[in-house]
């Protein structure tokens, strides 16, 4: 037993351990780039919005969506309430500032908004897991969260392919978690490379979680 202790210890001593291939989670205050946008006009345009989006409205039930989004109906919100013009500004600053920590080489192409959408998840309402393909970047601002409602979960991209190894300990370091909770508070703002996956877990607060979600593509 001592020889392996002093064996450990030389380890710990001796040993190079990197982590490699990392995967970025970017969080910040939507505010940092932006003081125009008022979250409760925000969260009274969403509201608007989704009440008067017939099309949308449609979507959701004909596909068992909980809730409401404006995914599959709506492409022109910037155009339809100024305050999402403000938004989008304000997004483009806090991505560009995460493709810089990304250290992307860009070439002659940018970074630009895909598609903007707004979600409503009742109580009782998830979202299941997913990634968003043919986008690079992706991301989430909250405008009302609830007490008690969903966090967002990320799941580990490498899960699929550890087909032998052991589950990580309850106190693992966050790192090299398989999952990954973040609560974000109203008023934040969330970005990931779009490859990774996530979702949100049932809402068990009796009032909307509400957010508002996007995509960027390299073109």
């Amino acid at each position: 037993m001592l020889a392996l202790i002093n064996l450990l210890r030389y380890y710990q001593v001796m040993s190079d351990i990197k982590s490699l291939f990392a995967t970025r989670l970017y969080t910040a205050a939507l505010s940092d780039f932006s003081t125009l946008i008022d979250g409760s006009e925000l969260e009274s345009s969403c509201l608007a919005i989704a009440e008067d989006d017939e099309a949308g409205q449609n979507w959701c039930e004909e596909n068992d969506f909980p809730g409401y989004t404006s995914y599959a109906s709506l492409t022109d919100l910037d155009w339809r309430f100024p305050i999402f013009k403000d938004l989008i500004t304000a997004l483009d600053m806090h991505v560009e500032a995460f493709v810089q920590d990304l250290d992307f080489d860009l070439g002659n192409k940018k970074i630009k908004l895909d598609s903007l959408w707004i979600n409503i998840l009742p109580f009782g309402g998830v979202h299941t897991a997913h990634i968003h393909p043919h986008s690079v970047i992706s991301g989430t601002t909250y405008v009302a969260m609830p007490a008690g409602t969903s966090a967002i979960k990320f799941e580990d991209p490498r899960l699929a392919t550890m087909m032998a190894a052991p589950s990580r300990a309850k106190d693992a370091r966050e790192e090299l978690r398989s999952f990954i909770y973040a609560e974000p508070n109203i008023g934040d703002v969330l970005l990931w490379e779009s490859w990774l996956r996530h979702e949100v877990p049932m809402n068990m607060a009796d009032e909307d979680r509400i957010s508002i979600s996007f995509n960027y593509s390299w073109s």
